[in-house]
């Protein structure tokens, strides 16, 4: 019953890792400098913000981090 707070709700997990084949290649090289700007980034932290920073996914999300 709607509102009811206590009702189970179904959630199906599917999850999908997308391959090479499955990308364009301007997704394939957004992919490349993001892993390389990560890099470029991360060789230049001290170890105690490479620490806070690690499980950051893009190099955006880290540089506003660091920031």
């Amino acid at each position: 019953e709607p509102g009811d707070a206590n009702r189970d709700v179904t959630v199906t997990e599917t999850f999908h890792v997308q391959t090479d084949d499955e990308l364009s290649d301007k997704e394939i090289k957004h992919i490349e400098a993001d892993d390389q700007a990560i890099q470029t980034i991360l060789l230049g932290l001290p170890k105690d913000i490479y620490a806070v920073v690690d499980s950051c996914k893009t190099a955006q999300e880290i540089w506003l981090r660091v920031q």
